[in-house]
């Protein structure tokens, strides 16, 4: 698609690319729900008494009662191993196409050979042959280095489980029936591993179901974990050039106004895709499979829709989900139309007017104590850009700033730029430090929203000050020298689900409402949710809408899981990240 062309007078070519898109968004969900299908027909085929019964020895052409379990094993896994692969060919990645084929072919094959049920294999086949004609929607790249994480991890859990059932073989000789040798424990633990009893008989029950349960679990385990590094979609780290950081500046520079949210695709962990035309661009970051966006598309209007072509294509390449946090209600919609995506309203941005604002009047009255209190104790403000700051004062509010928080980065993704300070990087932001005794006891830090505007990126205070109104004389004052600075709005923090607290509380809300406004509260205990909105609310701010845009519901879990990864407030834990990071 032509990214310079009018969002509202698609090209040709763009029709037939949204066509084809969605065409394959089509072909990728009958094969995914015939995959579940029919690897829940191949388990039920093994677990049903009446079709339990065909799988004697006479039925594989005379074959031992050991290779019967083994081949019973076997369709069991593929038909696991298929509903497994369903998430790999819903999201259209070719070795989840490769190893579905394979896995077809081989349960075909089997249900001949067993004489199954026909209908499995009748369904088995269908989808076979609808893989084959399907192959060209299936090429999302996989991780490219996912094979040889898959192998690691199968070695290493099948090795795992052999040792550990051969071990206990050998060391409780007194609970094994006869003087089994070397020979018959080495062939018990391998056999183990696939849920086949071996040559070994036990005289205590409770130990064979051990070593057999052991076993089994290392087996199952080898198999999700391999199918796991195998299908996983790449998680590359942010690769942003120089070159594409200036062409992210300049079009912030004839743009920025548009969207508060712009300036944080400077953030350094950032990767971004242009457009054709190199007129409109999204930055986002892949966390567990999701390639997380934020805010609008940056750069021209007209030019979003190729932009996000762009995305989404790159999203289908490689295998990722596409998701964008906190864009506006006219990104929603060209997200939507562009995309065919959905969209939920996540919550409000809270913009206060600098020329209206005012601490006179009964509305304000608890700012203006909170100022006035936090005034009587000694603290003074400054407001400054960050040009103006001197290179050492800058480098000793880093040191600060890192002192307080207690680590190096600080949480935020789709509203905070993760440094402060940088004159270089960041030279048009503006810095409002407390100081009390001569003493830095507080900072704010805004990033530009375009030539008249600010977005709060940084709150933060020395962790020994009690929060006794010392934000609240930031703001107040920052709102009072914007007028000397050029600004003409400023936007604070934004308030996840505000209008949601905000119906609970009315007269009447219903028994949902009000229910739906309590758990947020709760929530509150962890995540700063009711009182960021309250908080906010002292300023008299104007409410803007922000929007999570999403490809499906059934990708919500991952997208929240993502997301709060990213924001710095969860998400997946740090003994499974440095696991997957070895891998």
């Amino acid at each position: 698609m032509t990214s310079g062309v009018r969002a509202d007078r698609p090209t040709t070519a763009a029709v037939e690319g949204r066509f084809a898109r969605f065409r394959g968004r089509r072909v990728a969900r009958v094969v995914t729900w015939a995959a579940r299908v029919a690897g829940l027909l191949t388990v039920l085929s093994l677990l049903t008494p009446l079709l339990r019964r065909r799988l004697q020895p006479a039925t594989w052409f005379g074959l031992p009662p050991e290779a019967t379990l083994v081949g019973a094993v076997v369709v069991a896994t593929l038909g696991v191993g298929l509903m497994m692969l369903a998430t790999g060919l819903r999201r259209r990645k070719r070795r989840a196409w490769q190893l579905a084929v394979v896995a077809c072919a081989l349960l075909v094959v089997s249900h001949i050979v067993g004489r199954h049920a026909i209908v499995p294999t009748i369904v088995v086949a269908v989808l076979l042959v609808g893989l084959l004609l399907t192959r060209r929607e299936f090429t999302a790249l996989p991780d490219p280095v996912g094979r040889l994480a898959a192998l690691r991890v199968v070695v290493q859990m099948l090795l795992g489980g052999f040792v550990t059932v051969f071990l206990l073989l050998l060391v409780r000789p007194s609970l094994l029936a006869g003087q089994p040798d070397l020979e018959d424990k080495l062939a018990q633990a391998g056999l183990s591993l696939v849920g086949v009893s071996g040559p070994v008989a036990f005289r205590a029950g409770w130990f064979d179901d051990l070593t057999a349960v052991l076993g089994l679990s290392f087996g199952v385990a080898a198999l999700v974990l391999g199918g796991y590094f195998l299908l996983r979609s790449s998680e590359p780290r942010p690769a942003r050039s120089e070159s594409e950081g200036e062409q992210i500046r300049a079009l912030l520079a004839r743009h920025g106004n548009a969207d508060s949210l712009g300036y944080f695709a400077l953030r350094r962990d950032k990767s971004v895709v242009f457009s054709s035309s190199g007129k409109a661009a999204v930055a986002y970051r892949v966390v567990a499979g999701v390639a997380l966006a934020s805010g609008d598309p940056l750069g021209d209007l007209e030019a979003w829709p190729g932009a996000i072509t762009e995305f989404l294509a790159v999203c289908r390449r490689y295998g990722w989900v596409p998701a964008v946090l906190g864009c506006s209600e006219a990104g929603a919609r060209v997200w939507l139309r562009e995309g065919g995506l959905d969209a939920l309203e996540l919550g409000d941005e809270a913009v206060v007017d600098v020329a209206t604002f005012s601490l006179q009047g009964r509305s304000m009255r608890t700012v203006r104590q909170a100022v006035s209190r936090i005034k009587r104790a000694g603290y003074e403000t400054t407001v400054r850009r960050v040009r103006d700051v001197p290179d050492d004062e800058l480098a000793a509010l880093r040191d600060l700033v890192s002192r307080w928080r207690g680590g190096p980065a600080e949480r935020g993704f789709s509203m905070a730029l993760s440094r402060v300070a940088d004159g270089d990087a960041d030279p048009d932001g503006v810095l409002v430090i407390a100081t009390a005794e001569d003493e830095v006891r507080g900072l704010l830090q805004f990033v530009p929203w375009g030539t008249d505007g600010l977005s709060l990126d940084l709150m933060i205070r020395d962790p020994a000050v009690p929060d006794n109104g010392l934000n609240e004389l930031l703001i107040a004052d920052l709102l009072g020298a914007c007028r000397g600075l050029g600004v003409d709005r400023v936007s604070l923090n934004f308030a996840v689900f505000r209008s949601a607290l905000e119906r609970g509380e009315k007269i009447g809300a219903g028994p949902v409402a009000r229910l739906w406004a309590r758990l947020l509260r709760t929530a509150s205990r962890w995540w700063q949710i009711d009182s960021l909105y309250r908080f906010n609310t002292r300023f008299g701010p104007a409410w803007v809408p922000r929007f999570l845009v999403f490809d499906a519901v059934r990708d919500l879990p991952r997208i929240a899981v993502a997301a709060f990864e990213a924001e710095g407030y969860g998400g997946r834990p740090p003994a499974l990240l440095r696991f997957l990071r070895r891998t």
